[in-house]
């Protein structure tokens, strides 16, 4: 049975990473002005790839610190660091492209995009720093 005693452990790690996803789809859904699940839901591309961006942002590092962490405080601390890393990212988006939220609602491509490569390079930034 020793193949199962790191199932605790996983099950930790697993349900903090959930938590924390779930915690920033929240966090990002209040801080942007527009609704983007129902943006979604009408088939606005940008809404979906602007969120998804933002989401697998967040996910990279968030991947680096489970799978880099000591303990599930040290996730949570490493989580927290990579939650406030993809707020800085959308701010640098909001200052990069005024009226980014009207853009999105418009539907267009082109400011998702690049706010979705914006989080990503984020992303992969914090990830590759947090392998301490």
């Amino acid at each position: 049975m020793s193949y199962l005693q790191g199932l605790p452990a996983f099950a930790g790690y697993f349900g903090v990473g959930l938590g924390f996803v779930a915690l920033f789809l929240a966090l990002y859904l209040q801080l942007t002005p527009h609704r983007e699940l129902q943006l979604i839901r009408d088939g606005n591309l940008a809404a979906s790839t602007a969120l998804a961006g933002a989401l697998l942002g967040f996910c990279l590092p968030l991947a680096s610190a489970m799978a880099h962490s000591l303990s599930l405080i040290d996730l949570a601390v490493w989580g927290a660091v990579a939650m406030l890393t993809q707020a800085a990212a959308h701010v640098l988006t909001r200052l990069l492209l005024p009226g980014f939220p009207a853009r999105i609602e418009r539907g267009e491509q082109a400011a998702a995009l690049l706010s979705a490569t914006l989080h990503l390079g984020v992303g992969l930034i914090n990830a590759a720093a947090m392998t301490y």
